[in-house]
């Protein structure tokens, strides 16, 4: 059986945009004083510049909606807490009120997923309206339970920063976490810079707060941490893998190895949606040909197969004429970990898109794909122990 490598990049490219097209709206309340950061913190954890000075339509009179089309967040952005008590408490007020809004409406894409409260760690204090406000608003919160986090911005010192941090864990407060940032390289003079850190800490703790619903949503508009990224893709490789072994339970033929494909185009487009890369077809195409070792239109199964197999580093040959569940996990998790591979490598600037339809292009995706891959030292027994581990896991969990 003949196998279009088009089509197969048109499908890929179809469930890349009805992935991204489907992804809940992540909406987070972003909160502090004029002048702690907000917008520096906002522009370094998010892939678009949605905190540009002047930008976000009013909701309330101490609050603004940030958003930007085809980027699935919402930021509410709080003002007025330099302005006195009576202004605190409204804030407090219009906070309260957006977040049962959310939650009255039933929908995911309204609610109110998480709130930053940010300090200034260069302040070297925190005033006690502040922990005071915190308290208060914990304790109204408490029925909706929106998870708090507390951004210690501007953490020029992490001496500083740890000491601010330890002072507000003892407060007790009804939070998740006390995470220190420093949300921009920050120079000191030419001979010496304080790179940024604690972003990728920050993603992580949201990782472990928001539901799973919204996890694609994360790592999508998120670029703060390439590995928590990597880490999501990687478990949609495991899952794509334990269903591919399900496939594979009646032993297919390997002209009919595009009765898996269906399994390896839904992996590429939640991978994709992970990296918020744009892709066209361009360089789904040049992947697929890539990976595949085809320089035609088509393929044959049995090619597919045996190419795909070449890039497990160990894993020999497939003896007969027939996919096992074991070799179709196997293959899934090779076209998916390549995957990865270009991702990264494409949000690393390793590869520019415009390069990866060209002969050169290829061959540099090639060459990638075999270095990167000699790193992965599990043999063929390995990876099916892997596997196997992963079914029984899930059936036992079924069980229980």
């Amino acid at each position: 059986m003949e196998i279009s490598i088009e089509k197969i990049a048109e499908d890929c490219l179809q469930a890349i945009n009805d992935k991204i097209r489907n992804l809940k709206t992540l909406n987070i309340i972003v909160a502090g004083k004029t002048g702690v950061g907000k917008s520096t913190l906002i522009n370094g954890v998010f892939r678009a510049e949605l905190a540009e000075t002047g930008i976000g339509k009013p909701v309330t009179e101490h609050m603004r909606k940030i958003s930007k089309e085809g980027i699935p967040l919402n930021i509410y952005d709080t003002r007025g807490f330099e302005l006195g008590k009576d202004a605190q408490s409204d804030v407090k007020k219009e906070i309260l009120e957006t977040i049962r809004g959310g939650v009255a409406s039933k929908d995911v894409n309204q609610t109110i997923h998480c709130i930053w409260y940010c300090i200034n760690t260069a302040s070297n204090r925190v005033e006690p309206e502040e922990i005071a406000w915190l308290k208060a608003f914990a304790e109204e919160n408490k029925l909706t339970q929106v998870p708090i986090i507390i951004v210690l911005t501007q953490s020029f010192s992490k001496k500083k920063a740890k000491e601010m941090r330890d002072m507000i864990m003892d407060e007790n407060l009804d939070i998740i976490q006390v995470v220190p940032v420093l949300a921009a390289d920050y120079e000191i003079d030419e001979d010496y810079i304080i790179k940024s850190y604690g972003l990728d800490t920050l993603i992580r703790v949201m990782t472990e707060v928001l539901p799973d619903e919204l996890q694609d949503t994360l790592q999508n508009v998120q670029k703060a941490s390439l590995e928590e990224k990597k880490r999501r893709a990687q478990a949609v490789v495991v899952t794509a893998t334990a269903a591919a072994f399900g496939e594979g339970f009646t032993p297919i033929p390997f002209a009919d190895c595009a009765l898996l494909i269906p399994t390896q185009v839904a992996m590429v487009a939640s991978i994709t949606a992970i990296f918020g890369l744009d892709v066209n077809k361009s360089i789904v195409t040049a992947f697929v040909s890539s990976v595949l070792g085809s320089g035609g239109a088509t393929i044959a199964g049995k090619t597919i197969v045996s190419n795909i197999f070449k890039l497990i580093p160990g894993a020999g040959t497939i003896a007969g004429g027939t996919i096992s569940g074991a070799t179709a996990g196997i293959l899934t998790t090779a076209f998916g970990e390549a995957y990865i591979l270009l991702m990264e490598a494409v949000y690393k600037g390793e590869l520019k898109s415009s390069e990866l339809g060209t002969s050169t292009g290829k061959k540099k995706l090639k060459e990638l794909f075999k270095e990167r891959l000699k790193l992965n030292k599990k043999t063929k027994q390995e990876a099916l122990d892997a596997i196997n581990e992963e079914i029984i896991d899930s059936i036992g969990e079924e069980v229980q």
